[in-house]
């Protein structure tokens, strides 16, 4: 621990499992408060939360809808009369594909997909904007997207359009928000031992034929992800702002091999 966060409070979505838990748990040994969302997994956030106390701060659980614009202003009311006014938004709660192809999609499924994935940054980046000029400015938003911004799956177009879209979200914020010395960056994870990979989890062969194609043949550690969060919620990254963070063992650098 380095207290490279004393003080600061942050919301983390989707912080019942995975990068959302990790990077709340790191946030919290770093010095900071930490809201806790959840959608489904309220146990799953519970235990967030205690992992939080356990490392000295201060945390509140909130159940979220992001898809629903009241559901996020009570988020963050709820945060700022708890623990105050957030100084860092970490959106990385979502939604994985659904393996459609576009030509067989409903169109609920399309909506779902992308008022998950980019509506629900969207709102939350709204309010955190708000609340933060409020204050006089500065700030740190880190949206979780995924390599699937920039490499696309077939099957996956609600998935991939929506972090596509999320990612140029990102560098929209980063150009009017500079003035307010609020920092917009992404994190763009390749395959990372969550929920979302609970196969390669709970077998092991599986894992290892998947990761055959990552040149370090390994996936990430959800830890990993949060150490990186760390530093760009952090003051040593005052300056960095509109960038994607790719973290994926080389994966997106190995694309054509061999064509």
């Amino acid at each position: 621990m380095t207290d490279m966060l004393k003080g600061k409070i942050a919301i983390v979505t989707g912080s019942d499992s995975g990068i959302g838990q990790a990077t709340a748990v790191a946030f919290a040994e770093e010095g900071a408060d930490v809201t806790v969302t959840y959608f489904h997994d309220r146990n799953g956030a519970e235990e967030t939360r205690k992992m939080i106390e356990a490392a000295g701060r201060r945390a509140i659980v909130v159940r979220l809808d992001q898809r629903q614009p009241d559901e996020v202003e009570r988020l963050f009311q709820e945060t700022e009369e708890k623990l105050g006014l957030p100084d860092i938004l970490v959106n990385n709660a979502g939604i994985d594909s659904t393996g459609t192809p576009v030509a067989d999609m409903p169109i609920e499924d399309w909506d779902n997909m992308l008022r998950t994935n980019l509506y629900g940054p969207f709102f939350c980046c709204r309010l955190f904007i708000r609340m933060r000029r409020r204050a006089g400015g500065k700030g740190k938003i880190i949206n979780v997207t995924s390599v699937h911004q920039e490499i696309p799956r077939a099957g996956s177009a609600g998935y991939d359009a929506s972090k596509g879209g999320l990612r140029n979200l990102t560098r929209t914020l980063c150009l009017e928000l500079a003035p307010d010395h609020i920092n917009v960056n992404n994190i763009a994870p390749g395959m990372v031992l969550t929920p979302f990979n609970q196969r390669a989890i709970d077998d092991a062969k599986a894992r290892e034929e998947q990761v055959q194609s990552i040149p370090w043949k390994r996936a990430a550690e959800p830890r990993e992800i949060a150490r990186l969060a760390v530093y760009l919620a952090s003051e040593d990254a005052d300056y960095v702002s509109g960038q994607t963070f790719t973290i994926d063992g080389g994966l997106s650098m190995n694309l054509g091999q061999g064509a």
